[in-house]
This record gives C-alpha cells, structure tokens and sequence, in this order.
C-alpha cells in the first residue's frame, strides 16, 4: 500500500507540474491558434534563471519573480516583434517558434554548461513530512498545492472576470470581438505573456525535483503536447486533467514497466484520438 499511495502523490505532484506546462500551451493555442515550439525553452530558461538567482540571493521568492519575469518578457517580444508579423499561418509559427528553442537551447548551454543541475528547494520544504504512515516530500505537496491553486485561479480568471469574458469572445468569434471594442491584439499579447509565465513558472518548480539540464526542453514539450492532444487544445479543463492522467501514467509506467514507460504515455493517447479525436474537451 505504501508503494502505491507514494506513486499516486509522485505522479500527481509531476501532473501539476505538467499542467502549468499544458495550460499556457493551451491558453495560447486556445485565442491565438499558435502551437508554440518554443514553450519548452520557457521552462528551461525560468529554471536556469531562477537557479542563477537562488544561488546569489538564497531566495527561492526572488528566484521565482525573476525566472518569471524574464521569460514573461521574453514571451511578450517574441510575440509583438516576430509572431505577430505571421497571423494565421502556422507553418511560419512553427518555423520561428522551432528556431527560437535552438536559439534559446544553444545559450543555455553556453551560460550554464551541459551538466544537470538542481534547483534548492525552499528552506521550509527541504524536509518531508508523514502522510498517515508514509513519509513524502513536502515540497511535492507544495507543488501540488500550487498547481490546484493556480488551476482554480485560471479558471476564475476565465469564467469569472470581464478579461475571461473577452478571452472567451476572442477565442469563438474574433472579429465579433473586435466590433464590440475589445482590443484582441493587446489581449493576444497578455495571454501569450501569461503562457509563457506559467512555463517558466513550471521550470521553477520543477527545477527542485525534475532537475534541469540540456534537452529538458524538447522533453517537457513533448509531454506538454501529449496533455493538450488528450486534453483538448485550448481548454482549461483539459489541461488540468490531462496533465493529470498523463502525470500518473508517467510515473507508474515508470515504476512498473521501465522498458514500456513511452508506451504507457502514447498508447493511451492514440487511443482517445482513435475515439474522440479532439480530446476529452475539446470542442467537436
């Protein structure tokens, strides 16, 4: 029973982490019909930087703000100065979007070098805790905690608020919206800059027990793309639970089938596309 309540809170607290990944993916897929290449590379830079200023300040807070910060930054000029010049046209994305994860990946690894690093964990969750008779992490609870947070957050901020009620507006019919004086090109660019928030926000995270290293990127994207394709593109809801189930099929694949760990993932995802082929979600 141990085994499996330790695996069940693993894969949950890696479902989490997946879902802050999927849900800018998502968000951004969802209003402006862009598949982001470059999300990955958002979470490898929040975590190289974030680990940049934890080592200089003994911060985890300041790490977090400034791994946030610049990639949401870096999100908001790539989406004015170069995405913006492609609307509509997904293979140009595509394009620019893949060369900006070399570009990113290729920096990385000339600042902080090709060996794996490890993100301190805050001092207050350094230790782990008893979970009835189990002895877990703490700070996998905080991540899990965090991801429930920021999921009820999300979901308040799109059905909840004036700026959800636009989003929405924008995402069914963008030229309604635009009639009706909302300004989607400033809102296209504050969803892509809270995606890219929320993937530099999951390189901090993660960064404590996933680790960084070179080619973190590629893989992160990879079960991104898996959570939003079983999910549904751009739902919230989707997200959220199929960073979950993909979260749970990692690590019990991991832990019990080691040699078919990719099939736990991609079998159950062919699946759901073999019988709803826009996702448990998405919209038919």
């Amino acid at each position: 029973m141990t085994f499996w309540i330790t695996q069940l809170l693993n894969g949950i607290s890696f479902g989490m982490l997946l879902f802050l990944l999927a849900a800018g993916l998502s968000l951004i897929y969802g209003l402006m019909r862009i598949l982001n290449l470059a999300h990955g590379s958002y979470y490898l830079l929040g975590a190289y930087v974030g680990l940049t200023v934890v080592r200089y300040t003994g911060s985890f807070v300041y790490a977090a703000v400034a791994g946030t910060a610049v990639v949401t930054v870096l999100g908001i000029l790539m989406e004015r100065f170069f995405l913006r010049r492609f609307p509509k046209q997904p293979l140009p994305q595509a394009l620019l979007t893949f060369g900006f994860l070399f570009i990113i990946a290729d920096l990385a690894l000339w600042i902080w070098g090709g060996n794996p690093q490890t993100l301190p964990k805050p001092q207050v969750f350094a230790a782990s805790i008893w979970v009835g008779n189990i002895v877990f992490p703490s700070y996998r609870l905080f991540v899990i905690a965090i991801g429930i947070i920021v999921g009820l957050g999300l979901w308040w901020l799109q059905e909840g608020t004036r700026l959800g009620a636009m989003i929405r507006a924008g995402v069914d019919d963008e030229e309604m919206a635009r009639g009706t004086g909302v300004n989607v090109s400033l809102l296209s660019t504050a969803v892509f800059g809270l995606g890219a928030f929320l993937a530099a926000l999951g390189g901090i995270m993660g960064g404590p027990f996933v680790g960084v290293y070179p080619g973190a990127d590629f893989e992160i994207l990879l079960l991104a793309f898996v959570v939003v394709i079983i999910g549904g593109l751009g739902s919230l809801k989707g997200a959220f639970f199929g960073g979950l189930l993909v979260g749970l099929l990692d690590n019990f694949g991991k832990a019990l089938f080691p040699e078919l760990a990719l099939f736990t993932i991609f079998a159950p995802m062919a699946i759901i596309l073999a019988l709803r082929p826009t996702g448990l979600f998405g919209r038919l």
